[in-house]
């Protein structure tokens, strides 16, 4: 388990000082509008805890035999570096994080969360740049996949669930 200081620390006092604030006007999404906000095949359930979105979303055993421990990794941060993240920060602005949770089956398979506060809009761009080109080609090219990860390693607090990722 990795967590940055930072950011741990502001997204835990955001909750304590924010449940009551939020930000300047302390709006929240409801739970609908946060699965709306994100397109996804597959199952994806939201909830809203305290002043965190929480995104929990199942991938496909056989999508992680056959990328493993990269894919077991990647997962969070397709959707934490993504066009509907940053537009549920600028939108609601009690909004301190989103935590993403991966899972397959009943398993937690990877888990990060990234604080509203965490990227300047010039990091925004990379993020959004970085992860983009791991969804279009990320198939074809898995170092676009490892820059992901890379990134989202230097940019969250996360875990991994070892069973996933041990190389």
């Amino acid at each position: 388990m990795v967590r940055r200081g930072g950011v741990w620390l502001c997204v835990s006092a955001a909750l304590v000082v924010g449940c009551e604030t939020g930000g300047a006007d302390g709006t929240l999404p409801s739970t609908d509008v946060v699965e709306a906000a994100y397109e996804f095949g597959g199952a994806i359930e939201a909830e809203i805890v305290g002043n965190v979105a929480v995104l929990q979303v199942s991938q496909e055993a056989q999508q992680l035999r056959r990328g493993g421990s990269l894919w077991a990794k990647v997962g969070p941060y397709i959707f934490l570096f993504s066009e509907e993240t940053r537009q549920l920060f600028v939108e609601y602005e009690g909004l301190a994080a989103v935590r993403v949770i991966t899972t397959v089956g009943e398993t937690e398979v990877a888990n990060a969360i990234l604080a509203a506060d965490d990227l300047t809009d010039v990091l925004w761009r990379r993020s959004l740049n970085i992860s983009g080109l791991a969804r279009r080609d990320g198939k074809e090219r898995m170092t676009l996949l490892e820059d992901l990860v890379d990134w989202g390693e230097s940019h969250t607090d996360f875990t991994y669930n070892e069973r996933f990722t041990r190389r």
